[in-house]
């Protein structure tokens, strides 16, 4: 019987290798995405190239083109309402990330210990977060109101000194803005790490136990570096959530007292919809899109850069 030879056709080189590589591979998934990416590409880019051009011109009421240099963000700086907007969203987000992520973590151990009602604790730890920033705002405004709330219901009690007015004290409004944001976000967190300990593989406890190594060690050396992915994720979703705080702030203290609780969202709200000056509101929305990037993009090295080089 004679022997067959198939030719195999060898891969097309130059340009046509390349679109056949680039373009036309999986043409049908990215034919489906097409919609989503023209979205992205006219919405969000087109927005940001919009947001960037007009922080640099003298807008007003209406969007112009006179030009004026650096001079919206000089005027930024030296406002004083946008500098206690960024020192409150420095200290809020610097104990707000830490909490966030500490008690999560806690929270989601606790629970992988494979406690009775774990379903029921899931549900009510992550409940607060299915509601709005708005809602949260309100509830914990009747709580904190001195008034009406946790305040007055321990001087009835007879405690008569009692004292908590933080919503009305300029020193310490900006914890009571991150309490009730960790009583939102803090279930969430605790989801995340929690999928994440229960991706690790068992045998890994096997191991760690005969070779009697405490528990609270292995979640601390063993365990947590290897839930690198999912850290990094939460903080990511974190901290931008963090740079874009509104509703929060505008439901529970407006604000204020004074310009005490302001924050960089408010200053944008303020300045482009009720003082009618774009130029400037769309230069403090420029440092917000600054910061986001400064988070996004160290996160997509990490994921992606790294996984390439190790490829």
């Amino acid at each position: 019987m004679a022997n067959v030879v198939v030719a195999r056709r060898a891969p097309a080189k130059g340009v046509l290798g390349w679109l056949q590589k680039y373009v036309f591979r999986n043409i049908s998934a990215k034919i489906a995405a097409l919609p989503m990416i023209l979205t992205v590409l006219v919405v969000f880019v087109g927005g940001m190239l919009w947001t960037v051009f007009f922080s640099f011109t003298s807008s007003k009421m209406l969007p112009n083109t006179n030009f004026v240099g650096l001079d919206q963000y000089v005027r930024l700086f030296k406002t004083s309402r946008w500098n206690v907007s960024v020192e409150n969203l420095l200290v809020y987000g610097s104990f707000s990330l830490v909490f966030t992520m500490v008690i999560g973590f806690v929270l989601a151990v606790l629970i992988d210990q494979k406690i009775r009602f774990e379903s029921v604790f899931r549900t009510i730890m992550l409940y607060p977060f299915a509601l709005s920033f708005i809602v949260t705002g309100l509830v914990w405004q009747w709580i904190m109101y001195p008034e009406l709330g946790l305040q007055k219901a321990i001087r009835n009690l007879g405690w008569e000194s009692f004292t908590f007015d933080w919503i009305t004290n300029s020193e310490m409004v900006i914890y009571a803005l991150l309490i009730a944001g960790l009583w939102q976000g803090t279930g969430f967190v605790m989801v995340l790490m929690l999928a994440g300990l229960r991706g690790v593989d068992q045998e890994i406890w096997k191991a760690a136990r005969v070779d009697g190594i405490p528990t609270w060690r292995s979640y601390i050396f063993i365990v947590l570096p290897m839930m690198r992915g999912v850290i990094v994720t939460a903080v990511v979703i974190v901290g931008s959530g963090i740079v874009r705080l509104y509703d929060l702030v505008v439901a529970l203290t407006k604000g204020g007292p004074g310009i005490s609780s302001q924050v960089p969202a408010t200053y944008v709200y303020d300045y482009m919809f009720m003082a009618n000056n774009i130029g400037q509101g769309l230069a403090a929305s420029t440092m917000m899109l600054v910061t986001v990037l400064i988070i996004i993009i160290p996160w997509a090295y990490l994921e992606f850069g790294g996984k390439r080089r190790a490829q």
